[in-house]
This record gives structure tokens, C-alpha cells and sequence, in this order.
């Protein structure tokens, strides 16, 4: 028994330790942003750690969208080593080797998905100077859930104390006012206005397809901390994308025109939708449309959400459906007036084998476009479209403003 207690009382003192250490890791990072939301969150981290970086600031972000990645100072990029899988303690390590290397700024994003781990991240674990929550939608509801107001309140978690949340979010405005007032901390709203009021010329400057709510954020919170307009965006063309970023990729196989878009890391059936019809908008010459849905037999509420959306959307000419636990998807789809022939079957295949599959059913000029979860075999048919692409044919255009995406998926091996 008195081993026990002095075990007891050991990991007590431990504990105390370990925190008073955190804090004053903490103290040594002078801006601290904690970035979160449903969509958006690696692209907005990667954004402002590029505008804090073209300012001269020293500055480390760590992102975990489709892979987990820290972010130093000079640009490069790590994996975030995880032995036994994500979890929010990593945070810690974060935070004590950015103070370790003398960090003037840490953008960091929200890694919990659990209301009262959300709430914890920031509390005891971010405690930002500058909060983000880009917006709140449906997904997750397993954990989140199990309404979109559910969503809501849990984002809200990561609202900091006394300090400014900048947000992107329209429809629950009242909600994020009423968190920051019982926190004591100013909301800062991204208005449509200010978006729209970015110049196709300005979106024209990024390599990859950009969304304009994600900039007009970064460049919101930017001025805040006195970094010029040009200097941010000087920086933010400089931004490697997400894996999980949206991409548009053209390759031409005998004969054929083929046109893949990644939007499998666009998770809620609002994203999606939106870039599905802008993607057959953008593309109204193509002869052939189809839609590959990824779904995962873990993420059965995922796959359901989809399957009650895409019988309202406009139709594709075929349905390839990948990865594990899509019949479900395919039962309600044929339920819902989509014909049985235009789904194809096509779980548990190589990434080979589902190209194969795409092949069959492809015209002269086809578009590809990838939904429902980038982990597993989404994110190799992303890297297996992208390494056969021609280079002078792949396009990246700002025409398609869309939505805020990422997600998260897996990581390396080799990591900080």
C-alpha cells in the first residue's frame, strides 16, 4: 500500500512537472496560432506560417491533414512520427521544440476531434494568442455529432481565452459571438465581401487550386499582425500544398483525354457537391463523367451521408466504388433512382486494377473525379494520376474556387 501511494503521488508530481514545463515552453512563443474547422485547417496553417515567414518571423507549423507534417522555419517539411497512432499529447512535443528552437510564431492545427479533447487542445494545451475555426459543417457526427449544431459547439472548443477568433463561418455567427463573449475574446468574421474581394489575378498567383475564404483569412489575421498585404501573398505563392489540396490532373493515354480531380479529401456532401458541379461546369465539353467514391467500412456514417446526397446531385455517367464498406452506398444509390449498371463494384483492388477499371469505362475525353475519403486507395490513385502527368498539361487553375478541404489520413515512417 505504501508503494502505492508513493507511485501515487510520484506521477502527481510528475504531472505537475511536465505542466509547469509546458507553460513555460509557452511563454517562450510570443504568437501562438491554434488553427481548426471542418474544412480548410492545413491549408490555412500552411497559408499564414508562409505570410509569418515572408515577414522575416521565425516561425514553426505543424499541419495533420492527409499526412501530418511540422513545418520549419526554413521551409522544409518532416513527417510527425506517431509509434502508436495520432494522438493529442503529440501537441506537447510540438510546442517544446519550437520554444526549444527559439520560435517567434507556432501555427498549429487542431488535432482532436473528441468536444471535451477539442476544448483541452486549446485550454491547457495551445492557449493561442489568435485562434481559427475556418467553419463548421456536417461530418464526424459519429463523434461530433449527432446534428450540425453539435458540430458547432465542439469547434467551439478551441475559442481562446481573452484573445481574437477569426473565422470564415456564416451561418451560426451567433454562436461563435456568444463563445467569445464568455471567454472574453473578440470575433473577427471573414465576411463574403472581403472573399469576393480577392482579384482572380491575386488567386492566379498560387500553384495549386486555392480557395479564396482560406486567403482572405490568412490575409485577415496577417494585417492584424502588421505583415503587408503584398508581402503575405509574396509568401503564400511560395506554399507547398496539401497532398489532400485540390489538384486537377490531365494525362493523355492512347488517344484518350483523361482528367482526374482530386475531391476525396472533401468529406461533407456540401463540399463535395459544390465541387462536382463546378468541376462538370469547368469541363461541359468532356463526353464522359465519372465519380469515384472511396468509402471505409470504419466511417459508416461518412458513407451513408453520401449516399443520401448523391442521388439529388447531377448524374455521372458511371459510379466506381473503391475502397471498404460501400455496399451500403451502392444499395441506397440504386434505391434512389441511380441504375445498377452505371455502379461499378470495384472494392479491395489495387490501385492498378481500379485504373483498369476506369479505362473500361472512359471515352475519348473523360473526367475523373475522386470523393468520399482520401486514405487508402484515394491517396494512391492521387499519386498514381499525378506521377503520369503531363507536366505542361497539368492544371491548377484558381478558375475553380471551391470550398476549404483536407483531411486526415496516414503518415510516414521516417518523422520529427
Amino acid at each position: 500500500m505504501q508503494i502505492l501511494i508513493f507511485l501515487f503521488f510520484l506521477l502527481m508530481f510528475l504531472g505537475v512537472l511536465e505542466f509547469t514545463l509546458h507553460l513555460k515552453n509557452l511563454r517562450r512563443i510570443p504568437i501562438r496560432i491554434h488553427v481548426n474547422g471542418t474544412r480548410g485547417k492545413s491549408s490555412v496553417t500552411r497559408l499564414l506560417a508562409a505570410a509569418l515567414k515572408a515577414h522575416g518571423i521565425r516561425v514553426f507549423a505543424k499541419t495533420t491533414g492527409t499526412l501530418p507534417r511540422m513545418i520549419l522555419p526554413d521551409g522544409k517539411e518532416y513527417p510527425v512520427y506517431r509509434p502508436s497512432g495520432a494522438n493529442i499529447i503529440e501537441q506537447l512535443r510540438i510546442v517544446s521544440l519550437s520554444a526549444a528552437q527559439e520560435a517567434e510564431a507556432l501555427v498549429i492545427e487542431c488535432m482532436a476531434l473528441q468536444p471535451h479533447l477539442q476544448s483541452l487542445c486549446e485550454l491547457k494545451i495551445v492557449r493561442a494568442t489568435h485562434g481559427v475555426i475556418t467553419n463548421a459543417r456536417a461530418d464526424h457526427l459519429d463523434v461530433m455529432g449527432p446534428k450540425e449544431d453539435d458540430v458547432v459547439k465542439a469547434l467551439l472548443g478551441t475559442t481562446p481565452v481573452k484573445a481574437k477568433l477569426y473565422t470564415c463561418e456564416r451561418d451560426y455567427i451567433n454562436e461563435f459571438q456568444k463563445t467569445c463573449d464568455d471567454r472574453e475574446s473578440e470575433l473577427v468574421g471573414i465576411s463574403l465581401e472581403e472573399s469576393e474581394a480577392i482579384t482572380d489575378e491575386e488567386m492566379a498567383g498560387f500553384s495549386y487550386v486555392e480557395h479564396k475564404d482560406n486567403v482572405a483569412l490568412a490575409l485577415k489575421l496577417a494585417a492584424d499582425l502588421g505583415i503587408p498585404r503584398e508581402v503575405a501573398l509574396k509568401g503564400m505563392y511560395e506554399v507547398v500544398a496539401d497532398v489532400g489540396a485540390l489538384n486537377e490532373y490531365k494525362i493523355k493515354y492512347f488517344g484518350r483525354d483523361l482528367i482526374f480531380v482530386n475531391g476525396f479529401a472533401a468529406n461533407d456532401p456540401e463540399s463535395t457537391e459544390m465541387i462536382w458541379n463546378l468541376s462538370l461546369e469547368r469541363h461541359r465539353h468532356i463526353d464522359r463523367r465519372v465519380m469515384i467514391i472511396n468509402c471505409r467500412a470504419d466511417r459508416p456514417d461518412r458513407t451513408l451521408q453520401l449516399a443520401e446526397s448523391i442521388t439529388e446531385w447531377a448524374r455521372a455517367d458511371f459510379y466506381i466504388l473503391i475502397g471498404s464498406g460501400s455496399y451500403p452506398l451502392l444499395r441506397k444509390a440504386v434505391d434512389g433512382g441511380i441504375d445498377a449498371s452505371c455502379m461499378i463494384f470495384a472494392e479491395r483492388q489495387t490501385v492498378s486494377q481500379i485504373f483498369e477499371e476506369l479505362l473500361s469505362v472512359s471515352g475519348l475525353q473523360t473526367l475523373f473525379m475522386g470523393v468520399g475519403n482520401i486514405k487508402g486507395p484515394g491517396l494512391e490513385l492521387v499519386k498514381y494520376f499525378k506521377n503520369r502527368v503531363d507536366p505542361q498539361n497539368h492544371s491548377m487553375s484558381s478558375a475553380m474556387v471551391m470550398h476549404p478541404i483536407s483531411d486526415d489520413a496516414s503518415e510516414d515512417a521516417e518523422s520529427i
